[in-house]
């Protein structure tokens, strides 16, 4: 993200100098974002109305195993005749819980981390990236599964490993950010007034960085339902019992010759969940980075 000048510290100001019809010009080119904005909109409507549009509790055994769908069972049932229909639109539930809440926990721990190793610097900054380096350093799946495998499957533990994988990239890059701002004139007029060094950080720093801890929410989202997806696949995520999209793929793969339906619905809410909001993430960026904004006379 580039930095902004200390003319650029007061909203008003940064509002000001933005174009009235920019982000009009991005949402009529930036059609795929759009689509994916609308994916994301479905996915957070139907996680809150979970309950209501549920046709039976998704952990009931009320019907025959294997049925196709037709009737009361639009997408099917399962190897235990639980409604496929319903432990989808639960999944949708579970996966954006564990979403947003490790992706926001991370990011909020991970930025408050970067700021202060990029603005202090010195011995805290050296020993704080090396413990980057360490955590960075193991393949994120198999740093996942040794976690879930020493705390056992839960949908809070579950949580605490992608803590444990976002916190550092959320920290390095916003690290990055903070190292070229700090440089900045206004920081520097900040401190010769006699600033605090929480008030820089707080009100002048953390403004600034919006615009890249946003972008880190938005792509981290979609990356943290796969990895939540990928151990309940592997028996290591959310409880058999839970409807997880993973832990259906798991038990339905055995059965994709005779019940395809078991497989391909959650699979293609797990896909149009995480293309969605890789799109959206993608177009969030576009309108907060003004390298990618569109000048004007150049729409088409």
């Amino acid at each position: 993200m580039p930095e902004r000048g200390p003319d650029d510290t007061s909203p008003e100001r940064g509002s000001s100098r933005r174009r009235p019809g920019s982000i009009a010009r991005i949402l009529r080119t930036e059609r795929l974002g759009v689509a994916g904005g609308l994916l994301v909109a479905g996915l957070v409507v139907v996680a809150i109305v979970a309950p209501q549009i549920a046709p039976v509790d998704p952990k009931a055994t009320a019907f025959e195993t294997y049925l196709p769908p037709a009737g009361r069972n639009p997408m099917g049932t399962d190897h235990l005749g639980r409604d496929v229909l319903s432990r989808v639109v639960h999944g949708a539930r579970l996966s954006l819980y564990v979403g947003l809440t490790s992706v926001l926990l991370a990011v909020s721990l991970g930025s408050a981390w970067g700021m202060a190793a990029a603005y202090f610097g010195g011995t805290f900054d050296l020993v704080s990236q090396r413990l980057v380096d360490v955590m960075m350093g193991y393949p994120p799946i198999i740093l996942a599964l040794a976690l879930m495998a020493a705390l056992g499957p839960s949908v809070n533990n579950v949580i605490l490993a992608l803590l444990l994988l976002l916190v550092p990239t959320a920290a390095r890059t916003v690290r990055a950010h903070v190292l070229t701002l700090k440089e900045l004139p206004y920081v520097e007029s900040a401190r010769a007034a006699g600033a605090s060094h929480v008030r820089i950080l707080v009100r002048h720093l953390l403004p600034n960085s919006v615009g890249t801890i946003t972008v880190l929410v938005s792509v981290n989202v979609a990356y943290a339902i796969l990895v939540e997806a990928s151990l309940s696949f592997l028996g290591l995520g959310s409880p058999p019992d839970e409807p997880s999209w993973g832990g259906m793929l798991a038990t339905a793969v055995r059965s994709i010759d005779f019940a395809p339906w078991a497989v391909f619905f959650p699979g293609l809410a797990m896909s149009l969940s995480v293309f969605g909001l890789n799109l959206f993430g993608d177009m969030i960026r576009d309108m907060l980075d003004p390298r990618l904004r569109i000048a004007p006379g150049q729409e088409s």
